[in-house]
């Protein structure tokens, strides 16, 4: 049974905690953690995943991240190294905080991050019901291609500050 710890609106644990089963129930003024981890290797290039076909929402799109949410006692970071690992089998080596959302029609605060990884390409190992393919993309095609797929449209709000940076970069690189 998974089980999360309640945040006030302010973003700190109240001491309460949560079963991930009620999600739905968790009352009003009361938040938990998730993140949401854009992978990026040390040559430059992104990850992306296609979810499972049997996924409830957005079943087979393809995405920029893996994440979830933060196990009791986890921090943001702990818990973004940890779905990293278990949705690609990779470990993040470094975390950069792009931004935190409350988001109080889903009762969490989302924290996106940067996370680099020095692996082979062909290191990626997918968890099963999560995702079904991956690959990598370089920077200019991940720009590209970051705004014609649905979920990649959603993440992109939450990458902006970021993205936004790495769009000017690449402008003056070519």
């Amino acid at each position: 049974m998974e089980r999360w710890d309640l945040y006030d609106e302010a973003g700190l644990r109240t001491g309460e905690t949560w079963e991930r089963a009620r999600a739905g129930e968790i009352p009003r003024g009361r938040y938990h953690v998730v993140c949401d981890v854009l992978v990026r290797r040390r040559d430059g290039d992104f990850l992306l995943t296609r979810r499972d076909p049997g996924k409830e929402m957005y079943p087979g799109c393809w995405e920029a991240s893996a994440g979830g949410s933060a196990l009791c006692g986890e921090t943001p970071e702990e818990a973004a190294r940890r779905e990293t690992l278990e949705e690609t089998g990779l470990r993040v080596e470094e975390l950069t905080l792009i931004s935190v959302t409350r988001r109080p029609e889903t009762k969490s605060f989302l924290y996106a991050y940067l996370g680099w990884v020095s692996c082979d390409p062909s290191e990626v190992r997918l968890q099963e019901g999560e995702t079904v393919d991956y690959r990598w993309m370089d920077p200019g095609s991940f720009l590209q291609f970051v705004r014609q797929e649905p979920v990649l449209m959603i993440q992109y709000e939450r990458y902006r500050p970021y993205l936004e940076q790495l769009r000017e970069s690449q402008k003056k690189e070519g």
